[in-house]
Parts: structure tokens; C-alpha cells; sequence
């Protein structure tokens, strides 16, 4: 029996793999296989230009930061942890990476996070595309949040305050101090997501209702943005924005909402009970109108199922919240008629004042307290909403 009979491989395909590895890396053959049979042969090493050699003080930035020295190329991290390249190359950019080529930029923590991916799938504990999807809402989220700050938080630490220190040098003191602090907190606050995430989902009423719930959506826009965008500065507009994001994001978190996404100008929220979604709503307005460096807002909710995915949220009732929005007073709150209904049968509004009246004299005649309403309803005129037909939408507003 030949060694390609025995699935081995030739001699020069071992040799080529055991150069590939690192000093004391042993595979199985098994892995072996599958590497040489799918991955394509790696090109030699060439000269390197030392201008496109990365900076010496980014580059020990990156190993603080990263805990190892570059070790792999994208082709020796797929051989090492026993997965194709193709699938090591649809992780990495699932993560938000761009390709590399064949430099030797990877460390043992990339092939550690591809043996584990893969392990999962392998595991049947995840189908390929939702290991991929894994990869994608992982690094879409940890990305936004490394830029912010990098952005927002270092730029402002590290200030040179003494002569002759550049910038980097003083992130790299400040990158070692602060870097486990910042790691153990944000594990700290994924896992108390995560735990409020899955109690919310078990506390469906059926299968079809954990993936497909019904929930309040609602949309919060500031009025004439564009215009805003032309009168102020740069550095102006960016400290509004900020202000909007973070009022909004207090209070859809204090008042037990889920802030799904910030979009400048726009927010988008959602929350399990009608009656919460209305106070972020009403609070929205209120909060801003008393800011005088604020531009006015206006609100859009609408009730009904909705489709959760990597975060985000879709399907017609989103849509409709986002055309309520559109078609709002200024500093005012519009509902769907799903919403309205919604609020009436949890009794925090009353559909009429004619239903006011008649459980204020049923109340009497029992010698008890009339019910108590915390918003009032008004209907407008039915419209036609772009794709969505003619909707009736509602004036929402507190119950003086």
C-alpha cells in the first residue's frame, strides 16, 4: 500500500505540512487529509517591502493587546486547527477582517477560535451558517464598540502630558493598565445581557412566539436633521447626536425597554408591554422639549409580531412604526390602532371618553373607585401609508 493509499498523503505533502507548523505543533493525520485535500498549496514566502512592515510601537501594541506574537499565516492557522481554508477564511471575514493573503499575521488565539467554532459545528451544537452568523453579530458588535473607544475614550486618556511623548506612547502604559478592567467588565455585562435576553424569551407563551414575538416597536426621529447638518459645526453636530443617543438610550433602558439600534438621528426601541413602550414614547418628548439645545422630536409605535435577528428587528411592524414616525405632529407620540387596542385592554387608556363615562357611573353604582387611566387616545384621520395601505393612526398623550 502507497502512502497516498493510506490517506497520508506523499511524503512531500507531510513535509510541507510539518514545515507549516510551529516548533513542537503536533496534527492527526485525519486533519492532515483534510487540509492537504482542500486547501490550496501555500505560496512561497517572499521579500517584504519594510515599508509595509507594520510601525514597531503599533506592533507591540497589538501583541499587549492581542496576549501573542504573530505566528500563522491565514493557511497554517487553517492546517492547525483542522479546518479548511475556505471555511477559516468565511469565519474570518464573518468576523469583519479583511483578507490578508498568506502574512503571517495570526496567533494561536485565532486558531484556538476557529477549533472552537468549528468544534460547535462539528458537535452538532450549531449548523455552519449559525456558527457563521455567530461570527458576524460577535465582530459587528465588538467592532462598533472597540471604535467607540478608541474614538472616544482613549483619544481623550491619552493627551500627551508630557514633552516629547507622542500619543502612543502613552496608550501603551494606559492599553496595559486598562485592558483587563475593561475585558472583566464587558464579559460581566454580556452575561447580565444575556441572562435578561433568554429570560424574556422563555417567558413566551409557545414555540412560534420565541422566535416571532409580539412586541411594541417604536421609532424616536429628531425633526429637520438635515437642515441641522448644514447649519452646524462638525464637532457641534457630533456632541447633539451624542447628547440624542444617550438621553434616549437612559431612558429606554430606566424604563424597561430594549434600545435596538441609534441611526444619528433616529432610535429604534422595543419592549414586551404596550404600556412601557407609551412612557419611553411620552418621555422621549418631554425630556427633549425642556432641552433648549435639542431640536424637536417626534415618535411612531405600533404593535404586533415581530422578527428578531442578530439584534435588529423586522417585518410590518416595524415598518409601520417607522411610517408613523414619519407622518407625526411635531413632539407628539402616534400609535397604530393594534397599539391602541393594545393599551385598552391592559386598561392603561380608555378607547373614548364615552367609555370613561360609563365605567365612572358603573363605578358609583357599585361604590368604588372609577378606573384610573395613565394615557388618553385620540383618533385621526385614516391615511394611506407607502406600502402598507390606509391605517387609522392614534394621538397618543397622559391622561390629565
Amino acid at each position: 500500500m502507497t502512502a497516498d493509499d493510506t490517506g497520508s498523503g506523499t511524503a512531500e505533502e507531510r513535509e510541507a505540512w510539518d514545515a507549516a507548523a510551529p516548533d513542537g505543533d503536533v496534527r492527526d493525520t485525519g486533519a492532515r487529509e483534510s487540509a492537504v485535500a482542500e486547501a490550496p498549496e501555500e505560496a512561497p514566502d517572499e521579500d517584504v517591502d519594510e515599508e509595509d512592515q507594520p510601525d514597531p510601537i503599533a506592533l507591540r501594541l497589538e501583541q499587549l493587546i492581542l496576549g501573542a506574537e504573530r505566528r500563522y499565516t491565514p493557511f497554517q492557522a487553517a492546517r492547525s486547527a483542522g479546518v479548511s481554508v475556505e471555511l477559516a477564511t468565511r469565519f474570518w471575514r464573518a468576523m469583519g477582517f479583511a483578507d490578508i493573503g498568506q502574512a503571517k499575521a495570526l496567533t494561536e488565539a485565532d486558531v484556538l477560535a476557529l477549533r472552537r467554532l468549528s468544534g460547535l459545528v462539528e458537535a452538532g451544537l450549531l449548523s455552519e451558517p449559525m456558527a457563521i452568523q455567530v461570527a458576524r453579530s460577535t465582530g459587528q458588535t465588538s467592532a462598533r464598540l472597540a471604535d467607540w473607544q478608541i474614538d472616544s475614550f482613549l483619544e481623550g486618556l491619552t493627551d500627551p502630558q508630557e514633552t516629547g511623548m507622542t500619543r502612543t506612547e502613552i496608550a501603551y502604559p494606559l492599553v496595559e493598565l486598562l485592558l483587563p478592567e475593561l475585558e472583566e467588565f464587558l464579559v460581566y455585562v454580556y452575561r447580565r445581557q444575556l441572562a435578561a435576553a433568554t429570560g424574556r424569551v422563555v417567558q413566551a407563551a409557545d414555540d412560534a412566539e420565541m422566535v416571532d414575538r409580539r412586541l411594541a416597536v417604536g421609532f424616536a426621529d429628531l425633526v429637520s436633521f438635515t437642515r441641522l447638518t448644514r447649519r452646524l459645526e462638525e464637532e457641534e453636530l457630533g456632541e447633539l447626536v451624542e447628547a440624542f443617543e444617550t438621553t434616549a438610550a437612559d431612558l429606554v433602558a430606566a424604563h424597561g425597554g430594549r434600545l435596538i439600534k441609534t441611526l444619528g438621528d433616529e432610535v429604534l426601541y422595543a419592549a414586551d408591554d404596550a404600556g412601557i413602550a407609551a412612557e419611553i414614547g411620552l418621555r422621549l418628548i418631554e425630556t427633549l422639549t425642556h432641552d433648549e439645545t435639542m431640536p424637536e422630536l417626534r415618535v411612531g409605535i405600533a404593535f404586533g409580531t415581530v422578527t428578531t435577528r442578530m439584534g435588529d428587528v423586522f417585518g410590518t411592524t416595524v415598518n409601520l412604526a417607522s411610517r408613523l414616525t414619519s407622518i407625526a405632529p411635531k413632539n407628539a407620540v402616534l400609535v397604530d390602532g393594534a397599539f391602541a387596542e393594545e393599551l385598552s385592554r391592559t386598561g392603561e387608556a380608555p378607547v373614548s371618553e364615552a367609555e370613561v363615562a360609563e365605567a365612572a357611573a358603573a363605578a358609583e353604582k357599585e361604590g368604588e373607585e372609577p378606573p384610573s387611566y395613565r394615557f388618553a387616545l385620540q383618533p385621526m384621520w385614516q391615511r394611506p401609508v407607502r406600502g402598507l395601505g390606509v391605517v387609522e393612526p392614534w394621538l397618543l398623550s397622559r391622561r390629565a
